[in-house]
């Protein structure tokens, strides 16, 4: 706008000049000029013309950690050329789509892709994709929009857990049983010498070719128990910046334990405290993996309710047979006197605790303990001891660790 504006101001200046003069060569200038606007006018108009362009995204889902990959293709139906093109996308993802700046011979038809990090959880739009163009002095300029927006939903990064068990259930049948099954479980147990009837699908084919005669695995006999996830997101008790954060961990936690619970075929369930609480009922299967992960992903370390009042509005749901993961940076013991009566009701229970301290010096950010380290290591202390005087598995998750060694 400002160039058109000095352009203008220039352009009445010459033509004033040129009749209170009389001189040719400032008439010269002022055709000149006049030529130039007009053929920058028309490029301009006729930029866009015949063109057909189009993107596609190819997939709406991921987790953080996956690279989102974005195919665009534009074509030039015109037997005139076009010099000057730029096509992007608008976003609010955190690494925006990178555009690109191209011209088009006559019929000739370009195409790309553009690939770019999922490096936050959320949900995020995809504006329509814009095709620009205009002169080479930007007197004129003319866009176009195709398509509609895109939303992209980032879960959190699951993560390996290759010898997490959830605890027993105080409740017969929902752990291994000595006995063997004649039924494919996912508990591959022993191997010992083929017999005849023995399926192939059994054979053990390293432990065959390391004995060299042929060994079939075995397995045991367990009933699945369900699995309700208590997380956290009181935010007093928060600390850390980014991905660095108790948050962020918190989401990494219950997501990683929920897909593992779920691919075990367990029906899992999960009670979130952000802005306001959310309970998710105990399903299985994919569409439940969705509902959770969705989930996960929208929530915020914004919430207002202590973990203590979570957990008994959410114990009565848990019933008999059920297994309850609380995940949680909060030092306060208040909330382990609602898990005592769990034993009885003949429901297990585990705690995943995240030291908030090392996440507030990893992300260099505020946190409630900062004034006195040594009493918020105390009270971290005391938590642990709490939990093992009634008898609830514990683990302790520090910025840095990883994930899968923590929880075996």
């Amino acid at each position: 706008m400002i160039r058109r504006l000095q352009f203008l101001i220039v352009a009445v200046v010459l033509l004033i000049a040129a009749f209170s003069t009389g001189l040719q060569f400032l008439f010269y200038v002022v055709y000149l000029g006049l030529l130039g606007i007009g053929g920058s006018y028309v490029l301009t108009r006729f930029g866009l013309a015949d063109l057909e362009a189009g993107y596609r995204v190819d997939h709406r889902q991921g987790h953080v950690g996956d690279d989102l990959r974005t195919t665009y293709s534009i074509s030039n139906a015109s037997g005139l050329p076009k010099p000057w093109l730029e096509v992007y996308n608008p976003t609010d993802l955190p690494v925006p789509l990178p555009g690109r700046a191209l011209g088009l011979r006559s019929w000739a038809q370009r195409s790309w892709v553009a690939i770019v990090p999922l490096t936050r959880r959320g949900t995020f739009c995809i504006e329509p994709m814009i095709v620009r163009t205009g002169d080479p002095f930007g007197f004129f300029e003319a866009a176009a929009t195709v398509g509609r927006p895109t939303i992209v939903t980032v879960f959190p990064r699951v993560l390996p857990l290759p010898r997490w068990r959830l605890p027993n259930a105080y409740l017969e049948g929902t752990h291994s049983a000595p006995e063997r099954t004649l039924q494919t479980t996912p508990l591959a147990t022993t191997v010992r010498p083929y017999v005849p009837g023995d399926s192939f699908n059994r054979i053990h084919w390293r432990s065959t070719a390391r004995l060299g005669e042929i060994q079939v695995k075995e397995f045991d006999l367990e009933q699945t128990a369900d699995l309700w996830l208590f997380v956290d997101l009181e935010s007093s008790v928060q600390s850390g910046d980014g991905d660095v954060s108790t948050v962020e961990e918190s989401m990494r936690v219950a997501a990683s334990i929920a897909h593992d619970a779920i691919l075990e075929n367990r029906a899992v369930g999960m009670t979130t405290s952000g802005h306001r609480l959310v309970s998710i009922p105990a399903d299985r299967g994919p569409r439940q993996r969705q509902k959770i992960m969705a989930l996960l992903a929208a929530v915020e370390g914004d919430g207002q309710t202590p973990l203590a009042e979570v957990l008994l509005a959410g114990l009565p749901q848990l019933r008999r047979g059920m297994t309850a993961v609380v995940v949680t940076p909060s030092r306060d013991r208040q909330w382990v006197r609602a898990l005592t009566s769990l034993r009885a009701r003949g429901v297990a229970a585990a705690v995943v605790t995240l030291d908030a301290a090392s996440y507030a010096a990893a992300g260099k950010s505020r946190w409630s303990g900062a004034a006195n380290p040594e009493l918020a290591g105390q009270e971290q202390r005391a938590l642990h001891f709490a939990l093992a005087e009634y008898e609830v598995r514990s683990y302790e998750v520090h910025a840095g660790d990883n994930l899968g060694a923590v929880l075996a």
